[in-house]
């Protein structure tokens, strides 16, 4: 018997599932951005926010049978209808309004300004260090979106570029719910996902009646429903069982690979606008990316407030991941 060889084996095949579930949920999560933008043509923002929401609602409904953490108390009310409403009614609205005025291309790039806010809130709110290669990753990654918004204006087609803004004024908001959401993390997952997206789907859902939003066809409204669930539902459990095996840092480095996911996606389906400008904000995404990734293998202890659950997307997810 080789115990030590035993316990090597067992935890190469826990990271290298944890490795997997990452992989998984980046992929559920990122290849969203270009078919919610196809799906959600002539759609309201309003009405798109809440198909996505009352899909991950109905995604996540299943684990409330089997709680793994503390329940939710009265103390947490006030927060949980705060990112409620800032990760799943502000930020899907804004997401699905600026989707339909811009690339999905562009859009999917785009997504990567969260890892800069989520650095820049971090520090803000939470005193968290940054070293010098988070520093030039946040430069590089700004850089990339400067790009991003060149391109978009030097093609003139109209609207793109207060399209892409509205797309950052999205991802900030996840951010910062992400941000708030922090000192939930102690709370069973699923308790706050249901909470949140049912309160955010029930505010959008009120919304688009007020604002006499146009509705998808029957079989858009199934595409916007499975975004939901898949892209914010299905990623989020992913997300956190591949945090139980490889923990945050890995599994957050992992989840970035999502926007590349979505703009694949994006070019695959014919949307190559700008593709030169758009090669050169991937590259420098791209090496931003891997100083983020080198850094928390070396700083794992002093980074994990950095990571978060993306609950959409982010939001949970938004994490994204919400």
């Amino acid at each position: 018997m080789h115990p030590a060889g035993d316990q090597h084996h067992s935890r190469l095949t826990s990271l290298t599932s944890g490795i997997l579930l990452a992989f998984a949920s980046a992929l559920a999560f990122g290849l969203t951005p270009p078919i919610v933008r196809r799906a959600g043509i002539g759609v309201g923002p309003f009405a798109t926010a809440f198909l996505l929401y009352a899909g991950a609602s109905l995604a996540t409904a299943p684990a409330l049978l089997r709680p793994t953490a503390r329940p939710l108390t009265r103390s947490d009310i006030v927060r949980v209808a705060l990112v409620g409403v800032l990760g799943a009614a502000v930020a899907p609205t804004l997401f699905a309004w600026g989707l339909q005025r811009t690339s999905g291309t562009s859009a999917s790039i785009l997504l990567n300004m969260e890892a800069v806010f989520t650095v820049v809130l971090a520090w803000t709110l939470y005193r968290e260090w940054i070293g010098w290669r988070i520093g030039t990753a946040v430069g590089l990654m700004f850089a990339g979106g400067c790009v991003v918004f060149g391109a978009s204006a030097h093609s003139g087609t109209p609207g793109s570029v207060t399209g892409l803004a509205v797309l950052v004024a999205a991802v900030f908001a996840w951010s910062l719910d992400s941000a708030l959401s922090r000192p939930l993390s102690d709370r069973d997952p699923a308790r706050v996902v249901i909470v949140k997206a049912t309160l955010g789907s029930a505010l959008s859902f009120a919304l688009a009646l007020f604002a006499r939003d146009s509705w998808p066809s029957r079989r858009n409204v199934v595409v916007l429903l499975a975004c939901g669930a898949v892209g914010y539902g299905v990623s989020l459990r992913l997300y956190l069982l591949a945090q139980r095996s490889v923990g945050a840092a890995r599994t957050a480095s992992v989840f970035s690979l999502a926007p590349f996911f979505g703009a694949g996606l994006a070019w695959i389906l014919g949307d190559r606008e700008g593709t030169p400008a758009l090669l050169m904000a991937s590259t420098l995404f791209g090496v931003a990316l891997w100083l983020h990734l080198s850094e928390r293998h070396h700083h794992e202890h002093v980074h994990d407030g950095v990571m978060h659950t993306h609950e959409h997307g982010e939001d949970i997810h938004h994490r994204h991941h919400t």
